[in-house]
């Protein structure tokens, strides 16, 4: 039985359920009752529901809905073409221990990403080349403990949703749980927008997944992992270096077990350009809270954080060039560049690793980045030791990858063109290391800074061959003027 509604949309490239057009197409609801799900929690219900997927695409579009109840998936769902699947409140799409998903796919590009990062058959939802797929409801879709977090066997799946090379993606209103690798991975797609998602994967691994992606929104968004919240990459899993940007991101509210909170990378092969973050509140990462790094022969640029709070982090700020090249057609040496940090307060927590902006040698240096009103309390604890430039692993994006920083506060390796504006370094326990040191850098400006003097501290902020320095107006939290070494360095105020 099929029940027509005009209930779906094409706008813009984007499915939005319940809009109107003077374009739009009419559409179907196609209950999967109607095609054989049982909806008990113990039939398997994958059939009929591409069943009723199959029949709404060649209707040119419909709506799959699931009203109340739990429907067990044992096989992956194969998503099509201007198909939403609906999940009104109290509905429940649950995963299988049955190893019936579909088996991963051969990828001659596996060498150059994990194997999760990969394959994309072994999902739950699958889905390629499509345009204006939409999740949309107020209802759950649940791995229920069966998604794999490591490398799956053949009929595991070790991911809720796998969409490759899709243009109009929604998800909207939904929860996603327990998600094995992924809850969520979609890669060289775009248009995609999402509002007021839910993912809760802290038992399992990564949140979402954003693969060399561009034109994304997404609002309201709430997401526990494990391992990285939301993270945006750049790989070679399709065979080629794709785009990435064009994204903005509000009202985000993230947590991450062991690793990354909001992240770029590691996987970053193509340039990532124009991304806009606002209203971010961080409550956990193990790793680093809001983390820049490219280690493939990427260009990050243009890249704006406001109005964001981080507690429960391990390193609250990092940015990193590396050297991995870890991507197809012989890359080279990556950039970061154009970043801003307005409004961004961070309480550190567990390893002391300092916020840190790292370049890969002097021709490959972070530039032009600006941080104001960034305050930022760390552990502190360590007693005094050398000043000298620590270890690094060029090949790990990690913040643990450098050794101890000399400074509690910032460590700068490598920098030009960075400005700190009415913002402050303090730490939680008395520390012997001076608060921010400067190194092999240029252009790097102090302005209204303030930081906490460590009793038994050489100096407060220390620059070490670095061409045009400024402190200006700047103190110690108990008023006094910031105490300063200045070795191989020139001012330029």
């Amino acid at each position: 039985m099929k029940r027509f509604l005009l209930v779906s949309f094409a706008v813009a490239g984007l499915v939005v359920a319940g809009a109107s057009s003077g374009s739009a197409a009419p559409g179907g609801v196609y209950d999967v009752k109607d095609y054989g799900a049982k909806g008990n929690g113990s039939a398997n219900d994958s059939g009929a529901v591409d069943k009723a997927i199959t029949a709404a695409n060649a209707a040119g579009g419909g709506t799959v809905r699931f009203t109340a109840g739990t429907y067990k998936s044992a096989n992956t769902v194969h998503l099509k073409s201007n198909v939403t699947i609906q999940l009104d409140a109290g509905a429940t799409i649950t995963g299988s221990s049955a190893d019936s998903y579909d088996k991963p796919e051969s990828n001659p590009n596996d060498d150059y990403q994990d194997y999760g990062h990969s394959h994309f058959h072994n999902a739950m939802f699958y889905g390629d080349k499509l345009t204006n797929v939409a999740f949309t409801g107020a209802g759950t879709i649940d791995g229920g403990g069966n998604l794999i977090t490591g490398n799956p066997k053949s009929g595991e799946a070790d991911k809720i949703l796998s969409l490759t090379r899709c243009d109009g993606l929604t998800l909207s209103g939904i929860k996603l749980r327990r998600g094995g690798h992924f809850a969520a991975l979609i890669n060289g797609c775009t248009n995609v927008v999402s509002d007021k998602l839910t993912i809760d994967t802290a038992s399992d691994r990564d949140g979402w997944n954003i693969i060399s992606t561009t034109n994304v929104r997404i609002t309201d968004v709430t997401i526990a992992a494990n391992d990285d919240a939301l993270v945006f990459k750049s790989d070679y899993a399709l065979g080629a270096k794709l785009p990435n940007g064009n994204v903005t991101v509000n009202n985000a509210k993230l947590s991450a077990v062991c690793c990354n909170a909001l992240m770029f990378g590691s996987e970053t092969c193509g340039d990532f350009t124009g991304y806009q973050f606002s209203d971010i509140t961080i409550t956990g990462a193990h790793k680093s809270g809001l983390g820049i790094v490219s280690m493939d022969g990427a260009k990050i640029s243009d890249v704006h954080y406001r109005n964001v709070t981080m507690s429960g982090t391990y390193s609250p700020i990092m940015m990193k060039i590396g050297t991995r090249k870890r991507c197809g057609n012989n890359p080279g040496v990556g950039s970061i560049s154009g970043i801003t940090f307005d409004n961004v307060t961070g309480t550190h927590t567990g390893t002391s690793f300092s916020p840190t902006i790292w370049g890969a040698d002097s021709t490959h240096r972070v530039s032009d980045v600006t941080f104001t009103g960034v305050h930022l309390n760390v552990p502190g604890g360590t007693g005094t030791m050398g000043t000298g430039v620590p270890s690094n692993d060029a090949k790990d994006y990690n913040p643990k990858s450098i050794g101890t920083r000399p400074s509690y506060g910032w460590y700068l390796h490598y920098a030009a063109g960075i400005r700190f504006t009415g913002s402050s370094v303090e730490f939680a326990k008395d520390d012997g290391r001076p608060a921010s040191i400067v190194n092999n850098s240029s252009d790097v400006t102090f302005d209204h800074f303030t930081a906490e003097k460590g009793s038994k501290s050489p100096f407060d902020i220390g620059f070490q061959t670095v061409t045009g320095y400024c402190v200006k107006d700047s103190a110690t939290t108990s008023g006094s003027a910031l105490r300063l070494n200045t070795s191989g360095s020139t001012s330029t105020c």
